[in-house]
């Protein structure tokens, strides 16, 4: 299932909420825990891309990249 990512744009406050594509074509709504603000923005965040046999350790960060690409 997919993962949505929201802030609120009063507290800055962070969530994740896990819900099936169907869930949210019908409508997330989700309130901030930290101060109950009704109107949380989503963002969109990066994914991850890796195999099953595992991840080797290394990284992909072209030059042209800004601030926050290779941790």
């Amino acid at each position: 299932m997919p993962i949505y990512e929201f802030i609120c744009p009063v507290c800055k406050e962070k969530i994740e909420i896990i819900a099936s594509i169907s869930e949210k074509q019908k409508g997330l709504k989700p309130l901030c825990p930290k101060c109950g603000n009704e109107k949380m923005i989503q963002v969109f965040s990066g994914f991850a891309v890796g195999s099953s046999r595992g991840s080797s350790g290394s990284s992909f960060c072209p030059p042209t990249a800004g601030p926050g690409c290779c941790r």
